[in-house]
């Protein structure tokens, strides 16, 4: 696989990735295929009608992985991928996609994804998405993802959603559709500094019976930052759904959350928290006193909060 020091800075970063990973991947630069691997549990087949691949995991299969980064090193370019997984039944699967856009240019660099999962019953994802930019240019850095989760019965599907830093705006969407018995889990963090934004947006139904949903988000916003958390939660039938966003304010940054809660079913249990602030003044003198500076005691509060 031919790759830069910028490309192995940004897979690393957003994958984990050391070198040529095992097992199936599909790593894509801007716009184009960089390397792909895939076999009989876990098939990786470009579309044909439009631009973005399927990724096939055969019933049964289980503690398997797929990774699937995207990076951006060039300016004036939109990349728009849609990728589709189709889980079999009884399943146990690792996914590690994320994107990583370096750009030197004034010149706008954006990432758009795609991704449908289609989980079948007893089936097991999880999901890890990372986003990450860097770059000495002016130009802006963009995601807007698209996620949409179809889950059959019995079935766990566990995103973690992490913004690293550098991310111009996100425009950040998932929407979910869990059946009976079936459990969505969420955990994101986001970091926004300077003039960046990030939105994100969650529509999750509860439709089958025993259903649950978890999602929790963690969020800190420095500079002249931006956050919006917008949640949809609707129970359409006995089921149990939690949604949690927590979020530290510092300098000059704002964060809003508005939480949306929709009883259909009058069997439906339906929590909504919403917590946002500044560190508290004695997190930081105990951590100064044990002889860390303010920045630094600021530093550790927040990944302790991120982490």
């Amino acid at each position: 696989m031919d790759t830069t020091a910028t490309d192995r800075e940004l897979l690393e970063t957003i994958a984990d990735l050391h070198g040529v990973p095992e097992g199936s991947f599909n790593i894509r630069k801007n716009g184009k295929l960089l390397a792909r691997s895939s076999d009989t549990d876990i098939e990786i087949v470009s579309k044909t009608d439009k631009d973005g691949i399927d990724i096939i995991v055969r019933p049964g299969v289980k503690n398997k992985s797929v990774h699937i980064p995207v990076l951006l090193t060039v300016g004036d370019f939109q990349d728009t991928v849609y990728n589709d997984f189709y889980i079999g039944d009884g399943a146990d699967v690792t996914i590690i996609a994320g994107c990583g856009i370096h750009n030197d240019t004034c010149d706008s660099a954006e990432h758009d994804g795609i991704h449908t999962f289609y989980v079948g019953k007893n089936a097991k994802v999880r999901y890890v998405e990372r986003h990450y930019a860097n770059g000495s240019g002016t130009g802006k850095k963009v995601f807007d993802p698209i996620t949409k989760i179809y889950q059959k019965e019995r079935s766990c599907f566990i995103l973690e959603s992490t913004q690293l830093g550098g991310v111009t705006y996100t425009d950040r969407k998932t929407y979910a559709s869990i059946g009976k018995d079936a459990t969505l889990l969420v955990k994101e963090k986001i970091l926004t500094d300077g003039e960046e934004r990030a939105v994100t947006d969650f529509k999750v139904n509860l439709r089958g019976k025993g259903s649950r949903a978890d999602i929790v988000s963690r969020s800190v916003a420095r500079g002249n930052s931006f956050q919006h958390f917008r949640s949809d939660l609707i129970g359409r039938n006995e089921c149990f759904g939690h949604v949690e966003c927590d979020g530290i304010v510092l300098e000059s940054a704002r964060i809003m959350s508005t939480p949306k809660i929709d009883a259909v079913s009058t069997e439906a249990s339906l929590v909504h928290e919403a917590a946002v602030g500044k560190i508290a003044g004695e997190q930081l003198i105990k951590l100064m006193s044990l002889g860390l500076t303010e920045q630094e005691a600021e530093n550790a509060v927040i990944q302790g909060f991120l982490g």
